[in-house]
């Protein structure tokens, strides 16, 4: 992650900006030369700050290109409606405008691709990023669990992950016949139509 910003003399770039040529130097530069081209030195070079700079921050390229890709990338806010429909169609726009976007496709297909051909950076971006996000979005599922609109015994995981692999398959491949927005809220109504018929 990011270290904390230190005081620095006057005239001196701060931290922040710091990390952030760095980063953008590191997607400018993935974009152009791809993951195998990618180089510590070369991103040093773009962002203007020496080697010891950038691993004193990051412990491996997969590291860096992760913190990358994540760091301009909104999070989702999660709702407290009271009503479990209610927080899932507002977590539906709010993935809408965030992954649907022209940059929020691009995103996750850089994803896909990094994460099927690269381990080590697949491994660093489940343990850092998606495991945490599925952690929060779970919330809403154990909220109406609690509430009593959901099984006790719905695994909510699994809910997310579905959701998650169904929305990677709908970037690569579009569905033919209508929108990737309602076509995942059609896939999600049926979903949890099936693990609600319990409690009728």
């Amino acid at each position: 992650m990011i270290s904390q910003t230190t005081k620095s003399s006057p005239g001196r770039p701060r931290s922040t900006e710091v990390n952030q040529a760095i980063l953008q130097a590191t997607l400018d530069l993935l974009a152009e030369v791809g993951y195998q081209g990618l180089s510590i030195e070369a991103i040093a070079a773009r962002a203007g700050v020496g080697k010891t700079t950038i691993y004193r921050r990051y412990h491996s390229k997969e590291e860096l290109i992760a913190e990358a890709i994540e760091h301009n990338r909104p999070q989702l806010v999660i709702p407290d409606t009271g009503s479990l429909w209610a927080d899932l169609e507002e977590i539906h726009k709010q993935a809408a405008e965030i992954d649907l976007s022209p940059l929020g496709r691009q995103t996750i297909a850089m994803i896909i691709s990094l994460a099927s051909t690269v381990p080590h950076f697949a491994e660093i971006y489940w343990k850092k990023y998606v495991i945490p996000r599925r952690k929060v979005a779970s919330v809403i599922f154990e909220r109406a669990k609690a509430r009593g609109e959901l099984s006790p015994e719905v695994d909510a995981d699994l809910i997310c992950d579905l959701m998650t692999g169904l929305l990677f398959k709908s970037i690569l491949f579009q569905p033919e016949t209508e929108q990737i927005e309602s076509y995942m809220r059609r896939a999600l109504d049926f979903l949890l139509k099936g693990v609600t018929s319990k409690l009728l």
